[in-house]
């Protein structure tokens, strides 16, 4: 099983991000877009697992609590590592301080797993497109610069899921295996 842990994007989100990225494909048919149903925010690539440590997986996830929601407003486009050598198109997004929390939260209980912990950052994004090679085709130079600090929308979390992907010819398919609410209810 291939898996990761992601909080869904609404979607009011996605539908924004879906005209956007319907406007820049006919210029750049190059990139690998993704498709719009499969944005979500990253908080932890698990990667490939046997079934039997699913149930581990899901009671680790479950102990994962925070006080309030995880508050996300999506703006601005960027580039992994770079504009020069642009390997990752994305959706920027200024969160609440929790969203990190909650990741490191996540990476520590999958850790005690045995589950490797991420070696970069975590660096919050909606991938929108990846380029191989490395090139920003010159047609999305100028609507990108337009868009730069374009606004999505907005999000409040209390929940994550645990979801697998199954790697197709046609893309990856996404199904949600669980989900863990994570906000400890107010008294």
């Amino acid at each position: 099983m291939r898996l990761f842990v992601a909080l869904e994007i609404p979607p009011t989100v996605r539908e924004n991000l879906a005209n956007f990225i319907k406007q820049l494909r006919p210029l750049a048919p190059e990139p690998r877009w993704l498709s719009p149903e499969n944005l979500h925010v990253t908080l932890k690539f698990i990667g490939e697992l046997p079934a039997e440590k699913l149930a581990a997986i899901r009671t680790a996830l479950a102990s994962i609590r925070s006080a309030q929601a995880v508050t996300i407003d999506f703006r601005g486009l960027g580039f992994f590592p770079n504009e020069k050598h642009p390997r990752v198109f994305w959706a920027g997004m200024e969160a609440s301080p929790n969203l990190k929390t909650l990741a490191s939260d996540i990476e520590r209980a999958t850790e005690k797993l045995g589950i490797p912990r991420e070696q970069r950052p975590f660096s919050p994004h909606l991938t929108l497109a990846r380029f191989e090679p490395p090139r920003l085709p010159e047609k999305l130079r100028a609507p990108i610069k337009e868009n730069a600090t374009r606004e999505f929308g907005s999000l409040a979390a209390k929940e994550f899921h645990l979801i697998e992907s199954q790697l197709k010819p046609s893309g990856a398919e996404y199904t949600t295996l669980e989900s863990f609410p994570f906000v400890v209810a107010e008294a």
